[in-house]
This record gives C-alpha cells, structure tokens and sequence, in this order.
C-alpha cells in the first residue's frame, strides 16, 4: 500500500514507478526502463555526465540545496586514492518522510543513481548509511543489492561494460547528528559520530580522508530521470535554478496528508488547499514549517511563495528536507517552540559549547514560560541566546535549534506574552545589580 493516495497535480518522475509488483527486483525494474541511464551513462565521459546533471539545476534534496553537479565536479579526478560514493539516507529531520519512500518502493533507482555518479567521478565502492530506525528498509535494499549481484548488475564488469561497483548498506544507530555528512563519515569509520572541522571537504577529503561523493537518496534517485530525459528537460520541470520535481512531505491540519512529488517551484496555497485537500475542519492556516523542523516557520500571510531554495531564502527561510508541517488555528506556538527544542536537545552531540549548552537553556527557557512560570524578559532572552549560536557551532545543527526559535519568537511574540502575563512571575523585577568600580 502507498503512503497516500496520488494528486493529479503531481509530476510523477521519481515515483513512476512506484506500487508496482516485486519492485525490489531486477526484473520488474528492468521491464520498467530500470538500468537504461546507467547504459547512456557507459557511452558517455566523466565530464560528459557531470555537464548534464549541471544543467538540470539539481540541487541537493538533504537540505542545503547546493548544486549537484558542481559537488561532483569537486572531485579531484586525477587523485591516487581510492573514491567513494557514500549514501546518507539517515533520514531524521522531524516532518521529513520521503527518502524511506524511494527505498520501499524503487530501491533499484537509488542504485542506478549510485552507479552513474560512479562513472562520473571514478569510484568503485558505494555505501548507504541508512537510519537505524529503518531496519525494514535495510532489508528492501539488502534484497535489492543481493538480486543486482546475481543478475550481473553489480561487481565485476558489470554487464560487459568493464565497470566495476560494489554497493553496501551501513546501519546508523539512531542519531540525527549523523544526517550532517561529515558526522555520517565519522560514523561509517566505526567512530563516535561527531562533525568534523571543514576545510577540507568530502570531496577531497571524505571517507578514509579520500575523496567522497555524498548525496541523499532523493539527490541520487533523480540522477537516471536526468540522464534519460536530459538535462535540459529535466531542469525546465522546475523553476529557474531549482531543476527537476521533489518529494514534499505534507503532514499536520491538512485533510490530506502524505508526501507528493511536485514541480520544484509549486506554490505553497496551492500545495495545501489543491494537494493536501485543505485545513482540516475547515479551520484557518495559522503557519507553516516549510522544510523540516529546523526552518524558520511562516504566518499565514507569508505562504503564497513558491517551494523552491531562492523563494525562500528571499523571506528568511529555507526549503530544506522538503517536511511542509501546517498548523491551524488552534496551534499554541509556545509549545510548538518547546517541542522542537526538546527535539535538538535531545540530538546534539554535545561537540561544541554553544550547541550543547545553547540549546539545553532554550529548552529551560521554554519549559519554564509553558510551565506557567514566564518572566517579564524571557522572550527577550530566548532571542539574544539563539542569536548567540548561529554560525558558532561545527556543524549547522545549533543553527537548527536557533533558526526556528527565532522566527517563532519574532512573529509570534504575543503568544509569549499571554502566557508571562498569567505567570505568577511576571511581576518580579529583574534584578540588576550595579557592580562597584573597580570590583
């Protein structure tokens, strides 16, 4: 069963594919255009392939959004290491849902993928690092690798081609930390998964310090549809800069929840009225975390844009993991704050100062003004603390805490009040203690 009945506004690319019988076969793939880019792929040059995944406007489907071409385009081709294609399918952003979907229901397509970015940069060895919490899923792409051996579609001189690719899962042990890439190689090493300092980056210096490959699933699952369709075309399917179609991840006050695969660019109303079926219960849209937990969330007003990385970025916010959480009416945004913040807490790794202790004092912060126990100067603290962590930490996830937090208590900062108003605090004053001079 799929995860959600289909939209007749989707652009089915990536999920095409999808219900069909013993998808985790090379036979059914194979009857359904499957390992087709892979044999354009062997009749073109390194170069050849990365110019066409450039002109798709790919960009990476993680989060970050940078281009895909140009990170493989990084790779030094003339390196004497050996070079790795690494798969980070540690899905674990908080209304994200959509890679475990290409996993289930076309394991082959994120192969294939594997494969073609193999060709373009010289790598022989593949891993996907898949989320611990997906046991089922090792197991689906286990199966799939296995079948791929057996029929000749992996290992030595794959099809006659004189191309050689072995691919291997790795299971995470259930840390978000590790979704961050250089984390997820510190992991795949058998060390404590903490983020490394960059420079230099995967690309010169990823798994063992050699050069390194590192994409999501949705990232690599696009690359075939690339390749078979062209670059070109591929990248008219979406808006300027942002090519292609992308898994969004609809879930919250909607009737219609699920994830559906749209025109990057697809504007947001629409996603949630025309998609998602609308507010459920016919209340109103109060905001919305555009692309996974750690994105600055959007007021109601501010949701007629287009989903792609420049539109947001334009408002201060990000398309990220593309996980769209709406909320209605009846959202207490205090809460809302405590609970993604209980969330990043949980998950630092505790590498950096501002990190680890940044988000521990929002959490008490926050658990103190939902308790009932608000001060007068709580919001102002909650936002100069955030503010303190942005760009101070290895890796973004102190930015993940921060971001949220600070657009929450910037437009919702009435809801922050009500609560300190019945708070038998609020009419403490802050002590101030003017320290003599020379003390």
């Amino acid at each position: 069963m799929l995860f959600n009945e289909p939209s007749p506004l989707e652009t089915k690319v990536l999920t095409r594919r999808f219900g069909l019988p013993n998808s985790d076969t090379v036979d059914s793939f194979l009857a359904n255009e499957g390992f087709a880019a892979f044999r354009k792929a062997v009749t073109m040059t390194p170069e050849a392939i990365i110019d066409e995944v450039k002109k798709s406007n790919l960009r990476g489907r993680g989060g970050a959004g940078f281009p895909t071409g140009m990170k493989w385009g990084f790779v030094p081709r003339n390196s004497p290491k050996p070079k790795y294609i690494v798969v980070n399918a540690d899905e674990s952003e908080p209304g994200t849902c959509k890679d475990r979907l290409l996993m289930q229901y076309d394991p082959l397509q994120l192969i294939e993928g594997m494969m073609i970015s193999a060709l373009a940069v010289g790598a022989k060895r593949g891993y996907i690092y898949i989320r611990g919490e997906y046991r089922y899923l090792i197991d689906i792409m286990d199966r799939a690798i296995a079948d791929a051996y057996a029929k000749g579609w992996l290992g030595q001189n794959i099809q006659g081609t004189g191309f050689d690719f072995d691919v291997f899962t790795h299971t995470g042990a259930g840390a978000y930390e590790c979704g961050e890439e250089s984390a997820l190689l510190e992991s795949l090493e058998g060390k404590r998964g903490v983020p490394r300092i960059r420079p230099p980056f995967p690309a010169v210096a990823g798994l063992w310090r050699c050069p390194t490959v590192l994409n999501n699933v949705e990232t690599f699952a696009s690359v075939p549809s690339i390749l078979l369709m062209g670059g070109e075309a591929w990248a008219n399917l979406g808006s300027p800069r942002n090519g292609g179609t992308r898994l969004f991840c609809i879930s919250g006050h909607v009737n219609k929840p699920g994830v559906y695969e749209l025109p990057m660019g697809f504007n947001l109303m629409r996603m949630i009225n025309e998609v998602a079926g609308g507010m459920k219960g016919g209340r109103h849209l109060k905001a919305v975390i555009p692309g996974g937990s750690s994105c600055p969330i959007l007021k109601a007003e501010e949701c007629d844009i287009a989903m792609d990385f420049d539109a947001l970025k334009a408002v201060n916010s990000m398309l990220g993991s593309g996980g769209v959480v709406v909320m209605d009416e009846t959202t207490d945004m205090v809460k809302v704050a405590l609970r993604i913040m209980r969330f990043y807490q949980h998950e630092s790794c505790g590498w950096c100062i501002p990190c680890r202790e940044g988000t521990l004092w929002l959490k008490k912060i926050l658990t103190r003004v939902e308790a009932g126990m608000g001060q007068r100067n709580d919001p102002a603290l909650l936002h100069e603390l955030a503010n303190n962590m942005l760009g101070r930490t290895f890796c973004p996830l102190g930015d993940a805490a921060a971001m949220p937090t600070i657009s929450i208590v910037e437009k919702f900062r009435d809801e922050f009040d009500d609560y300190i108003r019945r708070s038998p605090m609020a009419s403490v004053a802050e002590a101030e203690t003017e320290v003599p001079v020379g003390v």
